[in-house]
This record gives C-alpha cells, structure tokens and sequence, in this order.
C-alpha cells in the first residue's frame, strides 16, 4: 500500500454502519476514521510491547505535521523513551506552573470583591508575563526579585510588596500540595525598599471634629451623598461597606436596632452587626422614603441598582474644604478609633466594632458572642458624643 496522500485522506469516509477502521501510512503512521472524525495515531514497539499514542485529529493536524509528530516520537523510540510517557511527563510539569497553581488556589481564597479584583489584576498583569509559564519547583529568588524591581524602578513600591507577598502564597499553596519544596521569596527579606507607612487623614482633636460635623450638616447635594456624610462618623464601617448598604440589612424597629451586614460584603469574609444608635435611626428613617424601601440605601444617581460612587463621596468631602491630607472617608474610622480609645473604653471593644479580625480564635468567638450589648451602648454613647461635639461651638 503506497504512502497516504491528501486525496486518500480526502477520500476516507466513515463506515456506513458506524464501525471504525484504519487508513495506513508508513512507519507506524495511520488514520483512524471514525463516526466522529479522523484520528492520527502512531503505532510502536518498546520493551516487546505493542503501544500507541494520538497525534492529533485531521484537518487540523495535516498530514505533513502528522509525519513530523511521528518522527520525534520515532526518536524517543529509538533513544529507549516511551512517547506516552514523555507526553504525561510534559503534561504534568505543565500543571505545576506558576499560573496553573496560582489559578487553583485564588478560588479558594475568602477574598472581598475589591480585594479579588485587586488579586486578579497583579496575577495577569504582574505576575504571570514574566513566571506564570515556569515550573514552580524552579523558580528562585533573583528571578522573583528581578520581578519585583521592575516595580519598584517605576515608584511603586507598595505595588512591589503586595506582589512578592502574593508570589509567596501562591508557593506557600504549591508547598501544602506537595508541588513544591519552599517559599522562596522568604529569601528575599530586606531586599526590597521599606515602604513609608501613613495612616489615614482625619481630624481627631474634638474641636476640630465639631467643626467637621458642623459643615457636613450645611453640606447640600444628592440626598444619598448628604446622608452618608452624616452616618459615616455614627456607624465608622468601611467607605465600602457604607456605599453598598441594603435596606434589607436594616433593623429600625424595636429597642435594638442595627444593621448586619453579609459575610461577603465585610473586609474579613464575617458577618458583621453594626449596632445603630438612635441619632443614625432618625437619619435612615428619614433617607428611607427617598431611596427605599428596598434595595440600595445610597444608590448611584444614574444607576439605583449601584451603590454610590466612592468618588462622590470624596468630591463632597473636598466640596466642603477638606483636603486629601486633612479627611478621607476612611479617616471617620480613624476619628472613631482615636477618640473612643481616649474616652476609655475597651480597647477589644472598639476593635470588634472596627470589624478588624482577632488573631485569637477563641477569643473572637468570646467577643462575638458575648459583647454586643456593651457594643450597642458605647455606639449610644459616641452618638451622644458627637451630637454634644457638633452643637458646641467655638
């Protein structure tokens, strides 16, 4: 039987009857045309056993690259290596890559919506032009640190540590599944510039924090823009987790009301309970025939489905004179956490409030369980604070 040629491939058709069969080449090389397409398969000896592997299918793979694919497996044959299992080999060490692993374990990660996004964006962008493709075994420390300075040579210095720390817990992952065998960014420990922490600008002297209250109730604009500024200092939550607040997490009746908020929604991935004093109960009953009953609490002006815009937020704040060194919205937990810890109350207690994340597992569990009635009056109690801060002036 002389050698295939596109006509005979051409020609193949399947079987009436739906049964397979085979259409020869040379050297092992045959096609096997099937009810559902043509199969090129490469048939070989090795060790006194008769195997075979797939090439590919036709058209895709033409016969010209089927006869390359057949002598580089005819090689390996020929060295004492089995194609098939050159072929897994390859297959795994392409499942231990940098981005392989990194993939399998990002879905894993109890991350807020903002910080997935931000965890995305330095995996596509950072990270994976210049390791994604390597084998996380091989990896080393000057090639994560060469990575790493191309960020910093650019000023972003900040940018340069979230991506290295990410490296890290992604080889951390690698090392827990048995792909890997250390952590090599450890090795880079001191070899990046030290980032200059600032923290976020607030006025906390009381008599300035007066004055800011003052003007956030002459503040005109948006119903949904003027009521945020007046919450934010009463509830001291996260600039996001203010702006995406539902009615339907609200609470207004009764003698405990409060506002509890989705797991998904909070920083650390816990359902959270913001105890609401009387001050921010009469400002949502109001707001509420505005931009309620359900849904958002303070909607995007072109969009009701959609919270407001954290931009709006801090035009308002600059509108009123504030700059970005003086208030950010961040900075009303700032005002909180200062002034509250001043006041003397409990430093685990304002801490629980703040929805920062206690390391102690069983005392987190302690705090939740047990503290929301102290947490309920120090929340009556700033509230009253604020009120007598606002109506003092200078």
């Amino acid at each position: 039987m002389p050698p295939l040629s596109e006509t005979r491939i051409k020609s193949a058709k399947p079987h009436p009857e739906g049964r397979q069969y085979k259409v020869y080449d040379e050297r092992g090389l045959y096609l096997l045309v099937t009810p559902g397409g043509r199969w090129w398969r490469f048939k070989y000896r090795l060790g006194g056993r008769e195997k075979g592997i797939s090439l590919g299918t036709y058209p895709d793979v033409s016969l010209k690259r089927a006869r390359e694919k057949r002598d580089e497996a005819r090689r390996l044959v020929a060295d004492g290596l089995d194609p098939s299992d050159q072929r897994r080999a390859a297959k795994d060490a392409q499942a231990d890559t940098f981005k392989a692993i990194a993939e399998e374990w990002l879905p894993k990660q109890q991350f807020s919506d903002k910080t997935l996004e931000k965890a995305r964006w330095t995996l596509d962008d950072l990270i994976y032009p210049y390791i994604g493709s390597r084998p996380v075994r091989q990896i080393t420390a000057p090639e994560v640190l060469d990575l790493v300075r191309r960020l910093e040579a650019r000023g972003k210095h900040e940018t340069a540590h979230r991506t290295k720390q990410r490296i890290g817990q992604v080889l951390r992952y690698a090392i827990a599944t048995g792909r890997a065998e250390r952590d090599v960014t450890a090795d880079l420990r001191g070899a990046l510039t030290p980032i200059k922490v600032t923290n976020h600008a607030a006025v906390t002297e009381p008599a300035l924090v007066g004055e800011l209250l003052r003007a956030i109730d002459a503040y005109s604009g948006q119903p949904a823009v003027e009521y945020a500024l007046k919450l934010a200092p009463l509830l001291f939550v996260r600039p996001g987790e203010l702006r995406a607040a539902r009615w339907e997490e609200l609470r207004l009746e009764g003698d405990e009301p409060e506002w509890r908020i989705p797991a998904e929604r909070m920083k650390m991935r816990e359902y959270h309970v913001v105890p609401l004093a009387r001050q921010a109960v009469a400002l949502l009953r109001d707001l509420q025939p505005i931009t309620g009953p359900n849904g958002m609490v303070f909607p995007n002006l072109r969009d009701p489905n959609r919270p407001l815009s954290e931009v709006a937020l801090t035009a308002a704040l600059r509108r009123m004179g504030y700059s970005g060194e003086q208030m950010t919205w961040h900075g009303f937990r700032t005002i909180a956490s200062t002034l509250l810890n001043e006041q003397g109350w409990h430093p685990d207690l304002i801490e629980l409030q703040l929805a920062h994340q206690e390391r102690n597992k069983v005392r987190a569990a302690y705090n939740r369980a047990q503290r929301l009635d102290e947490r309920r009056k120090m929340m009556q109690a700033w509230a009253d604070y604020l009120e007598r801060l606002k109506a003092t002036k200078p």
